[in-house]
């Protein structure tokens, strides 16, 4: 590439068609020379595609060859939509519209409405939200304002793929989709919402699209008016069109092929939302004479960061994989990517920070760091840690942690509840600080299993298990904290993060991080679970997981991390595993089931309050410390939370003593009585067969049996040794046993 010899902020106008292409790339200068026919530009990540395609314009309009007007340049956002315009602007080609497919399809619809329909074009309503409230409400259904939000993206993606109420419980069914409520009721809501948009005389931006498409369908003079118009399209970010967009561009185009599309199938990531790839991976075949032109050379990422992105994709399976792009890094050498296990996730949200300021320290400017996770409840851990290591930061994408309607909400609640105290009736048979929390949030939304799927009601969940979690972890550090103190905690730590938003590092999820860049990137959290996500069922979406992997790590220029903890806190049991996507690739890591995937070299660092052995080893971090539950019958790494308690698969034959985990399930019915709790509230089933399986002779080997624990130990330790040891309960060992 050429040096700059203007500002960058001011740069020089060519003063010719041929000076356009001064600077690109072979490849990129293919991409502006092929101005005849249907193009596909294959481009991977950092390889310079929006500057291709903008010269390829520019070039095309200052060449004589392209009238400015009739050109249309549609991508999916007005940020990059107007960066296009601007970079246009700056290369001479003025005149040219560059447009989200929305503003587009909105123009037409205002020219054309009173031709086609005549009277006014009816009011754009821009939040649906309240719509589908009434609407959920005229059918008698009750949603809280994340449901909501969940309804309301259902309804957005029934219409994108072109599904009509009646249809959208098939079409969950077909596609495997996790509806984040029963389908019937989300079709009743749906068909009462579009009932009364009609009767309102109002549209929603889905229908900006569809009535644009039903007007092209059914008035050809129309549609020949706006072929005359417009002759050329060029559309940006081609994985993410809809079906429903793709139709627009049919109409648009007619019977001509003078499209240029530019795609990476390698980051498509958001089919949850109705894109698909599958028009950039057939283009070639609903088009043979296309001129197919790939974008290889990465002028983003140092090679060692090119490196790890290309053996993330060189494991992948599926459509998208097999038109994959072995990118070229353009830039010199740079430090390879640090794997940091740690043991708990306090601790990787220190280190991360560490880390973080130690660059700043070294010069690299704040605003030039991103610390990237795959949920948003993630980000309260780092939102503290960099809090407290004195390093502003800005959310992207996402409110602050204590801004979320559900925090304040959940704080709400919990102070209501601490005023209270022993008043509150919420938190009778609450004997410690985690279950007085636990009963409290449980009417916000919280419940002791996650709900299936992602979405707005997911989210909500994630936010008060983070509370539940912190109140677990306040209780360990303070034993006999009170509710109270609880709430005096959190305001303290809302306060604290109060940090300036100006030059801050950026926190952000991956699916917001999206076309973004830094000099250095941290993905944090990099665990099975929660990459791939658990409710990433299909092949497919695991697939389209590793895929947001790929974008993570394609957001670094230099510096790269990824890391991960083996236990969610101080203390917890480790038996968590960094994601499969890193095996191979990271030291010390097997490939499996790889696709001939590159090896990953790399430095790594096990990071503080980690063991210290090699990533990928299961090395105790501290004294006592556990590595993955694996079945003591056959081996197998377990992962359920009922298998770890019992320590051996569900379908492994147990040795169980049945007799004595009768005499268990009596004594427990017992004690519940007593304290009068449900059984469970004592142990679980799951725990009284793991102790009837193991049969305890010591408090040491009683309390590592998970859901025991130290303080279940104190209080019902005794009684439990006693009946393993066939002793009646208040006799001392060696009593009444025949001994002389």
């Amino acid at each position: 590439m050429t040096a700059a010899t203007h500002s960058t902020l001011f740069p020089q106008v060519p003063d010719s068609a041929d000076a356009v292409l001064d600077g690109l790339d072979p490849e990129q200068r293919e991409v502006a020379l092929a101005l005849g026919g249907p193009v596909c530009v294959l481009a991977g990540a950092g390889t310079g595609k929006t500057r291709a395609i903008t010269h390829r314009i520019a070039y095309g309009v200052r060449a004589g060859i392209l009238q400015p007007t009739t050109v249309l340049a549609v991508t999916f956002t007005n940020r990059a939509a107007g960066e296009m315009r601007g970079r246009l602007r700056q290369l001479g080609a003025t005149g040219v519209q560059a447009r989200t497919f929305h503003s587009a399809a909105l123009r037409q619809l205002q020219y054309f409405w009173p031709k086609a329909v005549g009277g006014e074009l009816p009011r754009l309503v821009e939040r649906k939200v309240q719509l589908v409230a009434e609407a959920a409400a005229r059918c008698g259904i009750r949603l809280d304002r994340n449901e909501l939000r969940d309804a309301t993206s259902e309804i957005e993606w029934a219409k994108v793929t072109q599904t009509v109420p009646a249809d959208y419980p098939a079409a969950v069914v077909k596609t495997q989709r996790d509806a984040p409520r029963d389908p019937a009721e989300l079709s009743q809501i749906y068909a009462m919402y579009e009932q009364l948009k009609r009767d309102r005389s109002v549209i929603d931006f889905e229908d900006v699209l569809l009535l644009t498409v039903g007007i092209l369908q059914d008035r050809h003079d129309i549609a020949e008016h706006v072929r005359r118009q417009y002759q050329h399209f060029v559309v940006d970010e081609y994985q993410d069109v809809s079906p429903l967009q793709q139709r627009l561009l049919d109409l648009w185009l007619g019977e001509r092929d003078d499209l240029c599309v530019v795609g990476d199938a390698g980051q498509t990531i958001y089919s949850f939302t109705g894109a698909t790839p599958d028009h950039l991976l057939h283009f070639r075949t609903r088009h043979p004479d296309a001129t197919v032109v790939k974008l290889v050379r990465d002028y983003r990422s140092t090679p060692q960061v090119v490196h790890l992105a290309n053996g993330l994709l060189s494991q992948a399976r599926g459509k998208a994989a097999e038109h994959r792009l072995e990118l070229v890094s353009q830039r010199d050498k740079g430090p390879e990517p640090v794997y940091t296990e740690y043991a708990d996730e306090p601790a990787e949200a220190e280190g991360t920070a560490r880390r973080i300021r130690e660059l700043i320290a070294a010069g690299v400017p704040a605003g030039e760091i991103a610390v990237l996770y795959r949920v948003n409840s993630q980000s309260e851990v780092y939102e503290q840690a960099l809090a407290d290591a004195g390093v502003p930061y800005q959310l992207r994408g996402a409110e602050r942690f204590f801004d979320r309607p559900e925090v304040r909400e959940a704080g709400v609640a919990l102070r209501g509840a601490a005023r209270a105290g022993g008043n509150d009736s919420l938190l009778d048979g609450a004997d410690d600080l985690p279950s007085e929390v636990r009963a409290v949030l449980s009417t916000k939304g919280w419940t002791s299993k996650p709900p299936a799927g992602s979405g707005a009601v997911r989210d909500r969940w994630e936010s008060l298990a983070a509370l539940v979690r912190l109140a677990e972890d306040f209780e360990q550090a303070r034993p006999g904290a009170t509710l109270s103190d609880l709430v005096a905690e959190l305001d303290e730590r809302a306060a604290a993060q109060h940090a300036p938003t100006v030059q801050g590092v950026t926190l952000a999820s991956l699916h917001s991080a999206k076309g973004l860049e830094w000099d250095a990137a941290f993905l944090v959290g990099l665990t099975e679970g929660m990459m791939p996500i658990a409710y990433a069922k299909t092949d497919e979406q695991v697939e389209e997981e590793r895929r947001l992997l790929y974008v993570g790590v394609t957001r670094a220029r230099f510096h790269l991390s990824l890391s991960w903890a083996l236990s969610r806190s101080p203390g917890g049991r480790g038996n968590r595993r960094a994601t499969r996507f890193l095996n191979g690739l990271r030291p010390g890591s097997a490939a499996l089931g790889t696709r001939g995937g590159a090896g990953g070299g790399g430095g790594i660092d096990r990071g503080s309050r980690a063991g210290a052995g090699a990533a990928g080893t299961q090395t105790p971090a501290r004294p006592g410390r556990r590595g993955p539950v694996r079945c003591r019958v056959c081996g197998k790494t377990l992962t359920e939370a009922g298998e770890m308690k019992l320590m051996r698969c569900e379908d492994c034959p147990s040795d169980m003593d049945e007799a004595l985990y009768e005499r268990l399930r009596e004594w427990r019915a017992d004690r519940a009585k007593e304290i009068s709790q449900p059984a469970y509230c004592v142990f679980t089933d799951k725990t009284l067969m793991a102790i009837a399986e193991a049969a305890p002779g010591t408090e040491g080997e009683l309390v590592v049996i998970a859901g025991v624990g130290n303080r279940k130990l104190t209080r019902f330790g005794a009684d439990v040794l006693a009946i393993c040891a066939g002793r009646t309960l208040g006799q001392e060992p060696g009593e009444g046993d025949g001994e002389v």
